[in-house]
């Protein structure tokens, strides 16, 4: 079978696409696995089928570059959108498997395309407090029950955020196989370490690593991953100066902002830069309106016969 498939990144997280629109592929995991191999395939952290849609301008299948059908991605989708952009698909409305998205192509010059990705509401997020915390973990210091600074959310994707220092030298790998086989965690998750640069009430720059769930390594970017980390920023916060006026014995509602606000994020990831904005609705402590912006390329296109 010839297969005639296209290579993009977006921010250093790159993906196999396939326009599918004629329901010509069928692919199975092990075709899926071939192809994203990097020595024996195409390479890539991920596989995407760009499908007919009934509802909107067109639909997407994410496949992790183990094999099997994937969550949301959110650079695979700032991507998707730029590959419909190239076979001249006007409208960027389109289903994936955690729902209806948009998207805006802000940018063009030459291969590289900004696109900026609305992404799901987030109305269930919590501090993350480990019912188990093994001595083998390096962050805990040996001591067992010392409980990180994290938060869980699923942006799309489950995704774990943990904060700490000197990003540049954390151990992202070994902690991150950690966390992401975690008996909390059912099916596993998406492992992100996030060290605060820069922070005001709502917003500021972070640095972002992130182990990935189906790579099962670390990536060069996270969609879905810097969406996650810069809501779990706001999150820690939030709750610093909740806590902080709870201390005060006063009324926090009484003093509290009462209408939404809006909070942006710069993230600098190994392969690049993004950025996410969202608002805030303190009444009932959701995230709405929340965007994805950064680059995706355009990087080949070739056929494989396999």
């Amino acid at each position: 079978m010839i297969i005639h498939a296209y290579k993009y990144q977006g921010a250093g997280n790159d993906f196999i696409i396939i326009d599918n629109r004629s329901g010509k592929y069928d692919l199975n995991p092990h075709i899926i696995n071939l192809l994203c191999d990097r020595r024996f395939g195409i390479g890539g952290d991920g596989l995407m089928l760009l499908d007919k849609s009934d509802k909107y301008d067109f639909s997407m299948r994410y496949f992790n570059a183990d094999g099997p059908e994937g969550t949301m991605c959110g650079n695979g989708g700032r991507c998707l959108v730029a590959f419909a952009a190239k076979l001249g698909i006007e409208k960027y409305e389109f289903e994936a498997i955690d729902g209806y998205h948009r998207a805006n192509v802000i940018k063009s010059v030459n291969n590289v395309m900004t696109v900026r990705l609305k992404m799901i509401n987030v109305d269930k997020f919590n501090r993350y407090i480990p019912s188990t915390l093994s001595k083998d973990y390096k962050n805990s210091k040996e001591v067992i029950g010392l409980q990180p600074e994290a938060y869980f959310l699923n942006t799309g994707s489950p995704h774990y955020v943990e904060f700490v220092k000197d990003i540049d030298n954390y151990p992202v790998n070994e902690n991150g196989k950690y966390w992401r086989y975690h008996p909390d965690f059912t099916n596993g998750t998406n492992v992100n370490f996030v060290e605060i640069t820069d922070i005001s009430n709502t917003g500021g720059s972070l640095s972002v690593r992130t182990y990935e769930r189906g790579v099962e390594a670390e990536t060069f970017a996270c969609g879905t991953g810097v969406t996650a980390s810069s809501l779990a920023a706001f999150i820690k916060k939030y709750s610093e100066e909740k806590r902080e006026i709870y201390s005060e014995k006063t009324n926090y509602c009484t003093h509290s902002i009462k209408k939404p606000i809006r909070g942006e994020y710069k993230i600098k990831a190994l392969g690049g830069d993004l950025a996410v904005d969202f608002m805030f609705d303190p009444q009932t402590e959701t995230f709405s309106e929340v965007y994805l912006t950064g680059p995706a390329t355009f990087v080949f296109e070739t056929n494989i016969d396999i």
